[in-house]
């Protein structure tokens, strides 16, 4: 999955808060980008995330229904995944990431990997 653009973004923001799948014109409905959007250009969008596999669609009469493909926390550590494969240093920069969260953040992130380290000893 590639990085999302400032639409598709407003996009996914409205399909993560939607409880149910929806069609193009619902999504134009709810977007707020500040901007008059034509349903073509949501339709555009919703066909590139799809294409990107960010959402699943579904066939619903005439018209598609669209929902997200994963969580918005999962898109979130999947951007994580992609920014430390490209930085040329992912050691260095978890270590500067590391430094630079609030002490929540950090016992969170301690509480993850301690979960994992349980998952992957099979306890």
């Amino acid at each position: 999955m590639r990085c999302l653009g400032e639409l598709e973004a407003a996009v996914m923001r409205v399909l993560w808060e939607s409880s149910e799948p929806i069609k193009v014109r619902e999504v134009l409905e709810r977007l707020d980008t500040g901007r008059s959007l034509a349903y073509t250009t949501v339709l555009t969008v919703l066909d590139n995330l799809h294409r990107k596999g960010w959402v699943e669609r579904e066939m619903d009469g005439r018209a598609y229904r669209y929902e997200a493909r994963r969580t918005r926390e999962e898109a979130a550590a999947r951007t994580l995944h992609q920014v430390l494969a490209g930085s040329g240093s992912p050691d260095a920069v978890l270590a500067h990431f590391a430094a630079s969260i609030s002490d929540e953040q950090a016992e969170a992130l301690q509480a993850a990997l301690v979960e994992r380290l349980r998952a992957d000893q099979g306890l």
